[in-house]
């Protein structure tokens, strides 16, 4: 299972410039989560903060028990053996070819065989689409299969903590979906921990279990994906709907006067961009039939029952009915060939398609 990353009060400048401030955090153990935020806002900067690339000024990154910022060089070698790395370029050696920048990790951390070795890196190559192009060098192939073999490169250790650096760029819509649910499979195979760093909407809305949004040099909130779907917070609103109503502007901040004047535009008919205005939780992906139940969604669940009460009515309303769908999907894709499911009870019932039609009618 993955280890639990918890960071408090993280800060982080380049000089006198402040990138963000009194980042507080936990990723949960074994759950996906997601780091949102307009372009600019220090995403990348985080990552490279939880693997000891770069150094926050003040805070703290617990991982597996140890502060990463007041441990010794040895101690961090050690624990960056938890992590598997998708950066946002792939970051591949350019005079290897893909085979060998995938073994690379294996080579240098392992004892493997080299037929062992092989094995492996095959078996990632084509989990990611990429078999048949392992004897080609980085600059004979397209950015998203650079992105491709990146991700074949980070899986190769199983590791624990999986950190992924904007998955969809250089990547078509198609290609960042399949890259999505191969991290969910992953999940739900391993339990890994996982951190995407993103601002695609749609990856935001189906693929996380947590959500945490950068704006204005501050986490502006981060918790379970039904919390952050149902929030007013219009940040957060603003962004998930890709429109130009809220807070956001093209130079990250914008003053009341600018919003207004955009309100007033819209308010007579001006089309605000972004996609329709989306109520309640869109359901969440799930892992590919046949691999095994994500133990993640149920620990997720637990978390929200508990502070259900405190969330807004419409939220609390919101995702009642979202875990009713749930679990009439779950129902539903549980029955066997010629079965059927009442559509008024999650109660399977065991009668042929023929029987079912007799008693409650054709469907």
């Amino acid at each position: 299972m993955g280890v639990e990353v918890a960071v408090e009060g993280l800060t982080k400048s380049f000089g006198s410039q402040r990138i963000w401030q009194d980042v507080t955090l936990t990723l949960p153990a074994g759950e996906v989560s997601a780091l949102l935020g307009p372009s600019g806002t220090g995403k990348s900067v985080f990552l490279k903060s939880l693997i000891g690339l770069l150094r926050p000024e003040q805070g703290s990154i617990v991982i597996d028990g140890t502060d990463i910022l007041q441990c010794s060089s040895k101690e961090l070698y050690e624990i960056r053996k938890l992590f598997g790395v998708l950066f946002q370029d792939g970051a591949l050696f350019g005079s290897m070819n893909l085979y060998d920048n995938v073994a690379f990790p294996l080579r240098e951390h392992t004892k493997k065989s080299e037929s062992d070795i092989r094995k492996i890196v095959m078996d990632k190559l084509e989990l990611v689409g990429l078999l048949g192009a392992e004897d080609k060098l980085p600059g004979e192939i397209s950015g998203g299969m650079r992105k491709r073999a990146g991700l074949a490169r980070a899986l190769v250790l199983d590791p624990q903590i999986i950190l992924v650096d904007e998955p969809d760029s250089g990547l078509d819509p198609v290609r960042t979906t399949y890259i999505s649910q191969t991290l969910i499979d992953i999940n739900a195979e391993i339990d890994a921990t996982i951190l995407i760093v993103s601002h695609n909407i749609n990856l935001a809305r189906t693929v996380p279990d947590n959500i945490g949004m950068l704006f204005r040099r501050e986490l502006v909130m981060f918790g379970p994906r039904e919390v952050l779907l149902t929030s007013d917070e219009p940040v957060v609103k603003q962004f998930l709907n890709g429109t130009m109503i809220g807070p956001i502007g093209m130079s990250e901040e914008k003053d009341e006067a600018q919003m207004a004047h955009e309100q007033a535009l819209v308010d007579a008919g001006h089309h605000a961009g972004g996609v329709d205005d989306v109520e309640g939780i869109v359901p969440q992906m799930q892992a590919t039939p046949g691999m095994p139940e994500r133990q993640a969604v149920g620990r997720r669940h637990e978390r929200v029952r508990q502070i259900l009460h405190t969330l807004p009515e419409s939220a609390q309303t919101a995702i009642l009915q979202s875990y009713d769908q749930e679990e009439a999907a779950h129902v539903a894709a549980a029955v066997p060939a010629g079965y059927d499911v009442r559509e008024d009870d999650t109660q399977v019932i065991p009668v042929y398609r023929e029987e079912f039609d007799q008693q409650y009618g054709q469907k």
